[in-house]
Formats: C-alpha cells, sequence, structure tokens
C-alpha cells in the first residue's frame, strides 16, 4: 500500500519520493528506496517556537497541496504530523511516512476496523469509531499541524481517547460561543481569512470540514503563491 501510494504521488514536491523496491533474496523483505533528503529534519525537531502568519500560510499551501495530490490518487495519508514531515534545508517540506496509507473507500464502504493515526492528531470521527472516513481525516490533522505551527503547542495534550473527547468537546464549546470561529485566544493574532481556514479545517462535522482543493482556493491561499508549489496547485 505504501509503495503503491507513494508511486502514484511521484513527481509532487511536497511529498517524499520512491525511487525504487528492493526485495532481499534471502529473507523476502522489501524495502522502500526513497528520495535522499540532504540535512532534511521533520518538523516536529524544527519546531522551538510559534510561527509568524506568512511562514504558516507557505508551510501549510505546501501541505495542503501535498493532500491534494494524495487524495486525488485515491488514497488517504492517516497519519499528517510533524513527525512525518520533513523540513528540506531552504524550507521546502516533504510529506513522509505513509506506512498508515490507504485506498479510499467507495461510498457506503467501511475501512477495517482498528484504531490508525496519532491520538493527538485523531479526528472526531475516528476517536467515535466511524469506519466510514473519508480524507477529510487528513484534513482534520493538518488543522491540527497549522494550530502547532502557530501557537507552538500541540493543540490537544491527551494520552487517552476519553481525555481526548473531553479536549475536543471544550474546543467545540469555545467555538459554539465564538459564532462558529476559534476564539482570539486559540489562534492570537491570526487574520480573519488565516482563522477561516484554520476553522474550516478544524470542523467537527467532516461533511462540513475543507477538503484540500476547497482549501487551496481561499483567499488566505489563493493570493499567496509559495514558490514550492509552482503550477501544482
Amino acid at each position: 500500500m505504501e509503495a503503491g501510494c507513494l508511486h502514484a504521488c511521484r513527481g509532487h514536491p511536497s511529498i517524499i519520493g520512491i525511487q525504487d523496491v528492493a526485495a532481499d533474496p534471502r529473507t523476502g523483505d522489501v524495502h522502500l528506496v526513497l528520495e535522499l533528503v540532504h540535512g532534511g529534519v521533520s518538523l516536529r525537531d524544527s519546531m522551538w517556537r510559534p510561527l509568524s502568519e506568512d511562514v504558516v500560510r507557505e508551510m501549510m499551501q505546501q501541505l495542503v497541496s501535498a493532500a491534494k495530490k494524495i487524495h486525488g490518487v485515491g488514497f488517504i495519508h492517516r497519519d499528517m504530523k510533524p513527525d512525518n514531515i520533513l523540513v528540506c534545508p531552504f524550507g521546502e517540506l516533504k510529506v513522509c511516512d505513509f506506512g498508515s496509507a490507504t485506498r479510499q473507500k467507495p461510498a457506503g464502504k467501511e475501512h477495517e476496523a482498528y484504531p490508525v493515526g496519532t491520538l493527538q492528531y485523531i479526528s472526531p470521527e475516528l476517536l467515535n469509531g466511524n469506519w466510514y472516513y473519508v480524507p477529510a481525516v487528513d484534513m482534520w490533522e493538518l488543522g491540527c499541524v497549522m494550530a502547532e505551527l502557530l501557537s507552538g503547542e500541540t493543540l490537544f495534550q491527551a494520552e487517552t481517547g476519553p481525555e481526548m473527547l473531553d479536549e475536543m468537546s471544550e474546543l467545540r464549546d469555545r467555538m459554539a460561543s465564538a459564532a462558529g470561529k476559534l476564539d482570539p485566544e486559540c489562534v492570537a493574532d491570526l487574520s480573519e481569512d488565516g482563522r477561516d481556514v484554520l476553522t474550516g479545517l478544524l470542523a467537527f462535522c467532516p461533511e462540513k470540514r475543507l477538503t484540500a482543493a476547497e482549501a487551496l482556493e481561499h483567499p488566505w491561499f489563493k493570493n499567496f503563491k509559495s514558490p514550492w508549489i509552482h503550477a501544482i496547485v
């Protein structure tokens, strides 16, 4: 599955490239030969302070563009988090670790019933055991990443499922009290357009959550072109 997804996404500047698939003739183990990223570190290792809105917008445009490609070729990553994003020396980002990737299911068909992803980034529908999920689970994860880039802290700190549900309920209450928008305390000096994108990514109902294609058409992105995106968006 991982090799198939990477092969389908070949050529996208914000997705780690696959070079070959090698099998050990003695053990039968299969290994993926991936693009060498010189000096690359994970986004997790490079995060040590809140970032400006312009920097976050450039990063998120790359990540949402990667999600659009992944979803467009019929896959879901299912583990979008800073640990699975490489930061190249000149600021280019590359989504990696497709070990949890899966093919999208036709409408009405459920995915395998076991937990996927990382608790602090997992979407509400997955946390509630909804196995009929769609690519929106990746967009929730990217919303968590965006909030983390802006604040310098993980959006959710819970270590168990019940604790996560409590934290999500608290966030939903704050959004409800702010007329559907994230309250100022959550997003500090973020512009109205930026807050609109973040709110759209963190919509609790997956049907109302921004898709990657919709997000890239939002003015927050539409009026800003990252040098890494070129004509792909």
